[in-house]
Order: structure tokens, then C-alpha cells, then sequence
């Protein structure tokens, strides 16, 4: 995979709001992403950081507006984007009575590889992180740690140009973390474009250059991390944080 030119992804004017709820999400929402960026999306609960993903990746339908990865329009159901893209959810993505391999198995075929391509990405992907030695135990009995990093397994089964990712690692221990991103870091040198989205303000500040804070469906800021912490007098993430957003509570 060698390093894009252009945008990734062209967000387009889009509106959202789930059923029955008055208030939209997002109301002519517009952002670009450029190719081989560490694009972090950043806000308080209830931003809509996680909805946005959601849209991204075609898991929600958008009312209005057009989301375009790499030039293909998302749509619902439409399995032909799936070779363009990965996601990593928070929320653990893989059959928990099923091992490593079985599971990795089992996606490869969801994304079309074919089963000598699933053969070697399984085994390539278990030795990168760390899973070899229990890779035909099943997944229910793994740690946190463990199972944070199958679920990043399955969200690069299929090699994506774009990779997704919702707190990838939350409630892992550091030396898991520490791997996870230097692993992100690499895939992102090899030309995958990151769009990452996590609390974990001080692990997003050593992964992402390039960002924008959402509050109330809305882009209170955009640019390069740096650029927007020195314009802002802030000394990091967190200080920028809690300036664009406020210190009240969010539920």
C-alpha cells in the first residue's frame, strides 16, 4: 500500500437524527479528511463523535447530505465500499465462543478475501499482536487486553485504506496500549489513513497530526493538532480540550 493523494474522505452538507428525536445530530454538517492523515475526532459526551463514525461507515442512514470514502458514496447495505475500509468499534466486534483464528476466519470470508488470502493474513495478523500461542483457545476466556486486540484484528483483516477506530484501547493495561498504537503508527507509515476518536486525550496526542473538535453536532475547530493548540496558548490536548468545550459536567 503506498500513500494516497487527495482527500479519503469528503463529508457532504449531511443532517442526522435517530427516530423520534427532535433535536438532529448533525445539521449541515460538512469536513474533509485527507489521504494518509492521523485524523482524530475529538469532543465531549454526547458531541456525536461516535454517530458521525457510525455514518461514516454506513451502520446509520444519513436524512440529508452525501459521505464519500476514497470517491465511493456510503450507502446502506452497499457491500462494495467494504474493501476500502476497516472499523474498529468500541464495543468488542467478534464471536466470543469462537478462537482468534475462527473469528478471523469467519471476517476475512464477510470481506470476500479469498482462503489462501485469509490463511496468511490470519497468521500474519496473530503474530503482530501477540496472539500465536492462543490463537485456537476461545476468545470469551482472553483478558481485556487480549480481546482488544483481536477486535483490532478483525478491523484489518481486508488490509484498508482507511481504518476506523472508536476507543481502541480502552481498559487495556499500558504495555497493550503501547502496542496497539506503535502497531496504528506503522499501518499509517504504509499509507492507511487512521480516523480515530477516544478520551484518552494524552494516547490521541502522541497518535494524531491532524484534527477537529466537535461540541453540539458542530466543528468548533480543524487543523493540524499543533497548529491548533499553539493559536489557542494551550501547552497540549487536554488544555485545548477543556478550552473549546468547557469544564462542566457532560453526561
Amino acid at each position: 500500500m503506498v500513500k494516497m493523494n487527495g482527500h479519503a474522505i469528503c463529508i457532504e452538507n449531511i443532517s442526522f437524527a435517530y427516530k423520534g428525536q427532535e433535536i438532529k445530530c448533525f445539521e449541515h454538517l460538512s469536513l474533509k479528511i485527507e489521504a494518509g492523515k492521523r485524523f482524530g475526532l475529538f469532543g465531549p459526551n454526547g458531541a456525536g463523535k461516535t454517530t458521525l463514525m457510525n455514518c461514516m461507515t454506513g451502520l446509520l442512514t444519513l436524512q440529508e447530505g452525501k459521505i464519500f470514502l476514497l470517491g465511493h458514496e456510503v450507502k446502506k447495505h452497499d457491500k462494495t465500499i467494504n474493501r476500502f475500509f476497516g472499523f474498529v468499534p468500541q464495543d468488542f466486534s467478534f464471536y466470543h465462543e469462537l478462537s482468534p483464528v475462527e473469528n478471523l476466519e469467519f471476517f476475512g470470508a464477510w470481506y470476500g478475501l479469498s482462503k489462501t488470502d485469509i490463511k496468511t493474513r490470519t497468521n500474519e495478523l496473530l503474530q503482530i499482536l501477540g496472539l500465536e500461542e492462543s490463537k485456537n483457545k476461545q476468545v470469551k476466556k482472553f483478558s481485556g487486553g487480549m480481546k482488544r486486540r483481536v477486535n483490532l484484528a478483525i478491523g484489518v483483516m481486508n488490509n484498508p485504506q482507511i481504518l476506523f477506530l472508536d476507543e481502541p484501547t480502552v481498559g487495556v493495561d499500558v504495555q497493550t496500549k503501547h502496542a496497539i498504537i506503535n502497531y496504528l503508527k506503522d499501518l499509517n507509515s504504509k499509507g492507511t489513513t487512521l480516523v480515530y476518536t477516544s478520551h484518552q486525550l494524552q494516547e490521541a496526542e502522541e497518535l494524531c497530526n491532524d484534527i477537529a473538535m466537535i461540541d453540539e453536532g458542530k466543528i468548533i475547530a480543524r487543523g493540524s493538532l499543533g497548529n491548533i493548540i499553539e493559536h489557542h496558548n494551550e501547552k497540549g490536548l487536554e488544555g485545548l480540550f477543556l478550552r473549546l468545550t468547557g469544564k462542566e459536567f457532560r453526561d
